[in-house]
């Protein structure tokens, strides 16, 4: 009797799992920082996003912060969202903000990493938390494209996919470099200081060309698949030297976490940086 049972539970085993419907767990790769690169996959980029002002006199922790991770690391995107009483105040800042603090006010400096991980603070004394989330084996890459000229931005965002993907979003940023403003500083940090004087405002986001939280990917984000986003539009009036402009593109799930980043300069020409 136990043997007829044991071989009714192995023919009832086999029959679930040959279903049409069974689904396929994929073999996915080691995607921790330290894991070695394996062929198709891409390279992995943190996004940190700071929330920051210039009248901030904490803000400038996290500015060092990642002014350590650009020294250490070559997998880094930063945006810099100013609010409040600013030059470069970023007006349309609320879904970004109900996203990180949905029932409190923004009080600043507030940081995430992948857009919804809190930044351990001192961010300076935790690095290695951002430098985890890089890699070399994301299951998506970007590449973006750009031509800057006659007051007209023309950008291609190319994305290509090494794995199964649904619920996707796409971020699409404007970002200005080389801004030159006094900061406040109640920091040790930038020579104890306060404020700094000409201190150099970099990937200050200026303008969002897709929705902030990302619009919806309708196409085929199957493994292999690869879709190309193209975006014409004016300068934003509030960039103050079009030469300064650079660009970010981001793609999140449906968590609004984001899986991968690019940052590129004006006028640049990109690959995507698939692993050979």
């Amino acid at each position: 009797m136990k043997k007829s049972n044991y071989l009714f539970l192995m023919l009832m085993a086999v029959a679930f799992f040959s279903c049409s419907d069974t689904k396929v767990i994929e073999n996915l790769p080691d995607d921790t920082e330290t894991a070695a690169p394996v062929p198709g996959y891409f390279k992995k980029r943190v996004l940190i996003e700071d929330y920051t002002g210039s009248w901030c006199g904490n803000c400038t922790r996290v500015a060092y912060a990642i002014d350590q991770m650009y020294a250490q690391s070559d997998k880094v995107v930063s945006i810099a969202i100013h609010n409040g009483n600013d030059p470069y105040h970023f007006a349309n800042y609320q879904p970004l903000k109900d996203l990180i603090l949905p029932n409190s006010d923004l009080e600043l400096p507030q940081s995430r990493l992948n857009r919804t991980i809190v930044w351990a603070s001192p961010e300076p004394s935790n690095i290695a938390q951002a430098k985890a989330l890089t890699g070399n084996n994301a299951g998506l890459g970007l590449a973006l494209a750009s031509t800057v000229a006659n007051g007209t931005i023309n950008l291609d965002v190319t994305m290509k996919f090494a794995q199964n993907y649904s619920g996707l979003k796409l971020v699409v940023y404007v970002l200005e470099n080389h801004l030159i403003h006094s900061q406040t500083n109640y920091t040790s940090y930038y020579g104890n200081i306060n404020p700094v004087p000409n201190y150099e405002h970099n990937h200050v986001l200026r303008h969002n060309i897709t929705d902030l939280l990302g619009d919806v990917i309708t196409e085929n984000t199957a493994a292999g698949q690869t879709i190309t986003k193209s975006f014409t539009l004016p300068i934003p009036a509030n960039v103050s030297n079009p030469d300064n402009i650079s660009f970010v593109a981001v793609l999140v799930n449906a968590d609004n976490l984001a899986l991968n980043a690019r940052a590129a300069e004006e006028n640049e020409i990109q690959e995507l940086e698939q692993n050979p």
